[in-house]
């Protein structure tokens, strides 16, 4: 079975260098600020990596966190490294506010209200700008 995060994304890309790629999720109309940082190589765990490439890779991982936290404000970020689904070494970084539709649980959880996320006009280019810098 292919790779999903092995294959060329769809959603708009934040970064991208040798070893990874920033994209924000779209799919997810009630989590705007929604981030994956998605290692290049098909690895299963952080500990597959170098340890020089675990910095790099959690470097990002707090650059993106930094991001959605300037551009947004969110009332909390959280951080989750699943690969459960797609064994494929990623972190999501997902901006959260406390009007969402699953707050104060996981975004993966049942949802407890229509949920209300702040505007978030031409956040691509705000984030890019903003990990770019």
């Amino acid at each position: 079975m292919p790779c999903e995060l092995c294959a060329p994304s769809a959603f708009p890309e934040l970064y991208r260098d040798d070893r990874l790629t920033v994209v924000l999720v779209t799919s997810e109309p009630d989590y705007p600020g929604f981030c994956r940082v998605i290692w290049h190589d098909h690895v299963r765990e952080m500990t597959d990596l170098s340890p020089s490439d675990r910095a790099h890779l959690m470097d990002w991982v707090w650059r993106v966190e930094a991001a959605l936290r300037t551009e947004l404000s969110p009332d909390k970020i959280n951080l989750a490294s699943l690969g459960n689904v797609v064994p494929h070494l990623h972190w999501h970084v997902i901006a959260r506010f406390a009007g969402d539709a699953h707050f104060p649980a996981p975004i993966w959880a049942a949802r407890q209200r229509d949920g209300h996320v702040p505007p978030t006009d031409d956040l691509v280019r705000r984030l890019r700008r903003h990990l770019t810098a």
